[in-house]
């Protein structure tokens, strides 16, 4: 099959850029402190250590191929970059990604070492995959049965191959 390659940079994240897909924790003394909550339909917090490593995905020198995306319409979810830096790839809550255009609202982020963020619900995602080490390690607050929510949406399906510039 031949792929539409669609290539998205990664930037660095700012709660402005990244509002639509969730916010970044500000300080307990900010005065917008509270204004997000985390969401747990099913009631089923749980906290741990994730990892995703560099043999999970193709890459290409700078390029990272994003093959699929994931969401959970049950909860938001809350991660920190633990080790090295990062990417990941996002689309907004509600996008229908089966159509051709809704491919492009798909953006791109690159993360830091101890960089925090909340996922809205239903917000897709690809990663954060290690740019510059053999795994990153998160630290993740989702809901516990993260795997019967786990919607996914495979781009090569659709005749596209969505690429991830750092």
């Amino acid at each position: 099959m031949n792929l539409s390659i669609i290539e998205v940079k990664a930037v660095p994240m700012t709660q402005p850029e990244w509002e639509p897909y969730g916010w970044i924790p500000v300080s307990d003394l900010d005065p917008t402190d509270g204004h997000h909550r985390l969401e747990f339909e099913w009631n089923d917090v749980h906290l741990n250590l994730i990892a995703h490593y560099e043999d999970e995905i193709s890459r290409s020198g700078d390029k990272f191929r994003c093959d699929r995306v994931f969401r959970h319409l049950t909860h938001t979810q809350a991660l920190m970059v633990i080790n090295c830096n990062a990417v990941m790839a996002v689309a907004p809550p509600g996008t229908n990604l089966v159509k051709p255009e809704s491919i492009l609202s798909v953006k791109a982020f690159a993360l830091k070492p101890l960089q925090s963020f909340a996922l809205h619900r239903g917000t897709w995602h690809w990663g954060p995959f290690p740019v510059d080490a053999p795994n990153v390690q998160l630290f993740n607050i989702q809901g516990l049965r993260y795997s019967e929510d786990n919607e996914s949406f495979c781009f090569s399906d659709h005749g596209v191959a969505l690429d991830v510039c750092y």
